[in-house]
């Protein structure tokens, strides 16, 4: 993998984890005013574009979807697919 594609790999997930970061504090405010929710179906796919460890940082920041057993092992699953992707496309496996 070239160092451009790195930086911009890096980039992207800097990115998408720091939404679904937003994403599960904004749902916990909402959730304690009893406003309309973040979709449950949008925090999954933010996860699963690679958000996971923003996902699993921001149950943890916030308390948040932690005795949600799909939350609780959902995201830390997909996160850790995404870091065997990862190691996989970093030493050119893939």
């Amino acid at each position: 993998m070239s160092p451009e594609l790195k930086i911009l790999l890096a980039a992207y997930l800097l990115i998408i984890n720091l939404i679904l970061f937003a994403a599960m504090g904004a749902d916990k405010a909402r959730a304690r005013r009893g406003l309309r929710r973040v979709p449950e179906r949008t925090l999954f796919t933010l996860c699963l574009l690679g958000g996971g460890l923003g996902g699993v940082l921001g149950m943890k920041a916030f308390r948040h979807k932690t005795r949600h057993r799909k939350f609780a092992l959902g995201f830390p699953l997909i996160l850790a697919g995404w870091c065997v992707l990862l190691w996989l496309l970093m030493f050119n496996k893939i």
